[in-house]
């Protein structure tokens, strides 16, 4: 049993290592795509386009839209609505609610992985804990009185495996939030983008158009 003690030991703290690696991994490639969406460029953009939209200004828009250097959820809905709006207005509302949806699931890729993580690393290092008291016990039962440092160290070591757990899950969670929270905050700009689009675009030249024949 001592066997599969020390094994079960040693196999609990390189899942702890795999899980910190894995962790910091997906953390560091998820800032990288939020961090696009939430740069003062982007937020600059919204800010320049939605008055465009509401002028129904189709060529400044455009030209906004063009001089982007870099893609963020919001000039790829942008491009989409307008490629859309241009080729046939009628449901193009329906359109951009799946878009938003697609965008949304491209920025919650991966968080399922911080999210595991995060709920089950405390329950491992919780076993790693169990297995090195098992540990201590064994060795107080087998050595005695005389076998007390030992004792003392495998307890050492069980609580090492839970504070591990708590060190990987604690910022895990707090990552996870975080990227939670900005999801909210983008998908929200998004619905209003959708909302200027179809009232100033669609709706607008609707209007526009009735106005015209009557």
């Amino acid at each position: 049993m001592q066997d599969f003690v020390d094994i079960g030991e040693k196999f609990i703290f390189i899942v702890m290592l795999f899980a910190s690696i894995l962790a910091v991994a997906v953390f560091v490639e998820r800032f990288v795509i939020f961090r696009k969406n939430l740069t003062k460029e982007a937020v600059s953009f919204l800010e320049h386009l939605i008055p465009l939209l509401r002028h129904k200004d189709h060529k400044g828009t455009e030209k906004l839209l063009h001089d982007q250097k870099e893609e963020t959820a919001y000039t790829r809905f942008t491009q989409f609505s307008i490629e859309r709006e241009k080729e046939n207005p009628k449901g193009l509302f329906e359109l951009m609610e799946a878009k938003i949806l697609k965008e949304r699931l491209h920025l919650e890729d991966r968080l399922p992985i911080l999210n595991t993580l995060g709920n089950n690393t405390p329950f491992i290092g919780l076993l790693g804990t169990v297995l090195g008291v098992i540990k201590a016990f064994y060795g107080l039962g087998t050595l005695g009185n005389s076998g007390a440092e030992v004792v003392m160290r495998s307890i050492s070591t069980a609580l090492l495996a839970t504070a591990a757990g708590l060190a990987v899950a604690i910022p895990v969670v707090m990552a996870n939030n975080y990227f939670s929270r900005k999801i909210k905050v983008i998908t929200a700009n998004l619905e209003i983008l959708s909302k200027e689009f179809h009232a100033n675009l669609v709706t607008g030249k609707s209007s526009h158009s009735s106005h015209t024949h009557n």
